[in-house]
């Protein structure tokens, strides 16, 4: 069956001149002896320059004990032969593929000169060690070879930039009886039409389709057939949804816990809520680098929600998916989660404030654990603050709630009052000298400590976004105790009022504030 592919790469194509002779093809024994053969290898040392750092030649160390290891081409066991113009398995006058290197366990024969697969075929069945198997970047024309016993015991099979269709990619699959991991990345698919799975139903245990075309999950529905498939990396597509408004949303096997769906083009929360319905035994995700993920939430009504940084994000998403036990690679602790949770929970509460009560349904639509978290944690408090004249002295006052020891007490006072008269008022409140008085601001707010999202790469993290501050006199701290309780992930934001002229309204926010009293 022909199976011919051109690629959508706008620069997929290369210049060559006519008269520059084509490199000839060459056996798979020819390619083995060629890299791995200690004369091959001594006849190019000739050719290679001595590289010198300043005055000093660079010293090559333990190669050669390396390269007599290699040599022996009967004793290898790892072989990787991508590149090297193999088209067949043995030209003439050649040993055999047994004879030559029997014991192979894993081979890469990537960007080769394949056109049949029965060539492959031809290498593999003599090779009955073989367990992982790479075909990255041929380009078959024929794949009719209907032989199944070359491939019993292969688990592994990596088919890579191969630019077959889904069922030309499953035929070559259902040539392997033991297939538990598939790769078929790179092969601009879109739409995944339904085929016979055949074994893959009870054996394909992980699949990679990362850097295709998918846009929704509705894409992919034909994979609900796998009921054995555990881990799906979908890397580097364009979804953004689980499905079209019109289609119905996919339920993929309680079998499937890892998902893969980093560098995609999920800007809203509301995907992330309709995850569990479509993978009801998901446990472990990797969400980073979508739109939701790194820039501020677009959807939140009165901009309530914003997530500035990828570590309240990650604590968003713990908050948003009950289920999970690791996000982007990272762990989730019980301590974790109670914190995402409270965290969450926070959000909600002020995205609730900074609207009109009337509006609450609209909001809590937006949250489906809304709920389920107000019965674990109760329910938040939600102070909206009614507007105020700006010309009415109601404006230009504060109301301050002074805590001291074991008393507390509430007054107001101006704006316009520096912190020295605000430690007057503190002093008169409490009976002891103002300048022996430290007020700390209680924001309410938590604050991320340390960043603790995903390693994989050096721009898969962020840099801590600076604390905000009150102004000249004020100094961001965190409290101690709190940052033993939430396990140093989060802590509550605090504000030390410093001594100057600086005004009470530059240095606090809202017109209700808490401020604890200690002594110095």
């Amino acid at each position: 069956m022909e199976k011919p592919g051109l690629s959508k790469n706008p620069t997929a194509a290369s210049f060559v001149r006519p008269s520059r002779p084509a490199d000839a093809s060459q056996s798979f024994v020819a390619a083995l002896h060629g890299k791995y053969n200690a004369e091959a290898v001594a006849e190019r040392e000739s050719q290679i320059q001595i590289v010198f750092f300043g005055t000093k030649p660079a010293q090559e160390v333990g190669f050669d004990k390396i390269r007599r290891q290699l040599a022996r081409v009967e004793d290898l066991t790892i072989v990787i032969l991508d590149g090297t113009r193999v088209a067949v398995d043995v030209a003439p006058g050649d040993k055999s593929v047994k004879e030559t290197s029997p014991l192979i366990v894993e081979l890469d024969i990537s960007r080769n000169l394949f056109e049949e697969f029965g060539q492959v075929v031809q290498i593999c069945q003599e090779l009955d060690s073989l367990r992982s198997l790479r075909l990255n970047g041929n380009r078959f024309r024929l794949i009719e070879d209907n032989e199944i016993s070359a491939f019993t015991n292969v688990n592994d099979l990596g088919l890579e930039e191969t630019l077959l269709d889904w069922g030309a990619l499953c035929g070559i699959a259902l040539k392997f009886p033991s297939l538990a991991t598939l790769s078929g990345s790179l092969n601009q698919l879109s739409v995944l039409p339904t085929v016979s799975f055949g074994t893959l139903v009870d054996t394909l245990t992980t699949l990679t389709l990362e850097f295709n075309d998918f846009t929704s999950f509705a894409d992919l529905a034909p994979l609900s057939s796998l009921t054995s498939l555990r881990n799906l990396h979908l890397k580097g597509n364009s979804i953004a949804a689980i499905s079209p408004p019109s289609v119905s949303s996919p339920i993929f096997p309680l079998s499937l816990q890892y998902l893969d769906i980093s560098y995609n083009a999920v800007t809203t929360w509301s995907f992330v809520d309709a995850l569990p319905a479509s993978f009801p035994g998901l446990t472990s995700l990797r969400f980073a680098h979508n739109p939701v993920y790194d820039r501020p939430d677009t959807e939140a009504i009165g901009g309530g929600t914003q997530t500035k940084s990828t570590d309240e994000a990650f604590m968003i998403t713990i908050g948003r998916l009950g289920t999970l036990k690791a996000l982007n690679f990272t762990p989730i602790s019980t301590a974790d989660r109670a914190n995402g949770e409270m965290f969450y929970l926070s959000r909600i509460a002020k995205q609730l404030a900074s609207v009109p009560e009337a509006a609450e349904p609209q909001v809590l639509a937006q949250h489906a654990r809304y709920a389920e978290l107000c019965d674990i944690y109760g329910a938040p408090d939600v102070i909206r603050r009614d507007e105020i004249n700006p010309t009415y002295l109601e404006a230009r006052l504060i109301t301050v709630h002074f805590a001291h020891a074991m008393n507390a007490k509430t007054t107001t006072i101006p704006k316009s009052s520096d912190i020295y008269a605000v430690k007057g008022v503190a002093g008169k409140l409490f009976g002891a000298e103002p300048l022996r008085l430290r007020l700390v601001w209680e924001t309410g707010e938590w604050d991320p400590v340390g960043g603790f999202d995903e390693d994989e790469n050096a721009d898969d993290s962020s840099d801590e976004e600076d604390a905000e501050r009150g102004g000249e006199g004020a100094e961001t701290q965190t409290d101690a105790p709190a940052r033993e309780e939430k396990g140093g992930r989060w802590v509550k934001r605090e504000v030390e009022l410093k001594d100057g002229p600086r005004q009470l309204g530059f240095c606090v926010d809202g017109m209700d504030v808490k401020i604890r009293v200690e002594d110095r």
